[in-house]
């Protein structure tokens, strides 16, 4: 992404969250955004659903739209700029695959649970299969002790976000997300039964 493009997301962010411009010029703002992020959003997605099982029925191009309905219809519109818009999706993403999960094992009764598969840079220990349901729910069990460090989590698994971008959605220092980072790698491993990497 060049660099005029990030700040004419940020300013279409502004604008998409100003509650005094018309319904018809938001929905032209929003147009725009998509064509800015599209191809992001969309590398985003297809990063993620490599790690998907090979028959899953959700594409990425799916995923994407989705995930945009999702944040740019919701009540809340209000981004800091293209980063924090970002690690919104890659929460948004997240919530959809989940939630496809849950769907998937009410209809075979826990018999075909999705499974991620985590790179080498995101690694929690020697088996790089984890249950998407069990990462989900660790996470969200981690949230409760530490909400800092599930989202770091959150934006480098599902979001592929750098640690540079996350120190900035985050608004800490690099060495805080790393410190954040390597201490949440720590927690999950043990929690979903994993030898420390």
């Amino acid at each position: 992404m060049s660099g005029a493009v990030p700040t004419e997301v940020t300013q279409l962010l502004h604008r998409i969250g100003d509650e005094r411009i018309s319904s018809g010029e938001r929905s032209a703002e929003t147009d725009r955004l998509l064509e800015l992020v599209y191809a992001e959003l969309r590398r985003i997605a297809s990063r993620i659903m490599a790690r998907e099982r090979v028959d899953h029925t959700l594409q990425p191009t799916a995923l994407v739209h989705e995930a945009y309905l999702r944040l740019v219809g919701g009540a809340d519109l209000a981004w800091n700029d293209r980063v924090h818009f970002m690690s919104t999706a890659a929460r948004a993403m997240r919530h959809i695959l989940i939630d496809h999960a849950r769907r998937r094992e009410a209809d075979k009764r826990g018999g075909g649970a999705q499974r991620v598969t985590l790179e080498e840079d995101v690694m929690l220990g020697s088996d790089p299969d984890l249950e998407l349901l069990d990462l989900h729910r660790a996470l969200e069990k981690l949230a409760e002790q530490d909400e800092r460090g599930a989202r770091v989590v959150e934006m480098r698994v599902f979001g592929g976000m750098t640690v540079k971008e996350v120190a900035h959605a985050l608004g800490v220092s690099e060495r805080t997300t790393n410190d954040d980072w390597a201490m949440a790698r720590m927690w999950l491993a043990r929690e979903l039964g994993e030898p420390p990497a």
